[in-house]
């Protein structure tokens, strides 16, 4: 496996680090060296990932609750003050079994969109002033071919990840003169709690291991370059 040199010393924050991808590269990043801070809602998740890690930081915090959002953002300043890398994993499929679109209720279409679009919007705009002031920087959010395909069934979370693209799209194209950059990055498949929620009857054999997509993501982001697509499949 890759050490990952490139993170070596970096500060790097990751909005859902406690299972699935979020975790997987919450592990790699640390074993490159790189000081972590791991946000996500339950506390139990957290204390396991600090078990296992010791080293790693953790904030119990909940990016879909607005009124949370900008003291989360200062608590994860006070303890990292030079942001490099930031990754928004954190992400909900809504209610399931997953409903046809026509059948989903519009609060939860709101939720979903809360949870994965504002949550990582209003995040990005509270921690970004410092990568500007430094020129540098790079925002990672965590895209699915849902964005792209037409599933049924698939209606509220492919919804969230297309506005979720495109607004990695519109960042990029705005902010990449002052030395910051956005990846929208697909992982494919993977052997995942939330993929199981939505696919229960999944092959797990058919499914990427969240390791596996984690090594493949962390050495693919220091050989993009602006002027690249900005959204990546692994």
């Amino acid at each position: 496996m890759s050490t990952h040199s490139h993170f070596h010393n970096t500060q790097v924050v990751i909005l859902g680090g406690t299972s699935g991808l979020g975790r997987a590269l919450a592990l790699q990043l640390h074993q490159a060296q790189a000081r972590v801070l791991v946000v996500a809602r339950h506390a139990d998740g957290l204390a396991k990932l600090q078990a296992e890690a010791p080293g790693i930081l953790t904030l119990q915090g909940d990016i879909s609750d607005k009124q949370q959002v900008y003291a989360l953002a200062g608590s994860i300043q006070a303890q990292l003050p030079q942001i490099d890398t930031l990754f928004h994993v954190a992400s909900t499929l809504g209610p399931t079994p997953l409903p046809l679109l026509l059948d989903t209720p519009c609060e939860d279409l709101e939720q979903v969109l809360t949870t994965n679009v504002m949550g990582p919007f209003r995040l990005t705009k509270a921690l970004i002033p410092g990568m500007l002031l430094r020129q540098q920087g790079t925002v990672v959010t965590i895209s699915s071919d849902a964005a792209v395909n037409a599933y049924p069934h698939w209606g509220a979370y492919s919804i969230s990840k297309a506005a979720l693209d495109h607004m990695t799209r519109l960042f990029a194209a705005e902010l990449h003169t002052q030395g910051l950059h956005f990846w929208a990055i697909d992982p494919g498949d993977m052997r995942t709690p939330m993929h199981f929620a939505a696919v229960p009857d999944a092959d797990p054999t058919q499914l990427k291991d969240p390791a596996q997509a984690a090594t493949q993501l962390l050495n693919l982001l220091p050989r993009l370059r602006t002027g690249d697509p900005v959204r990546h499949s692994l």
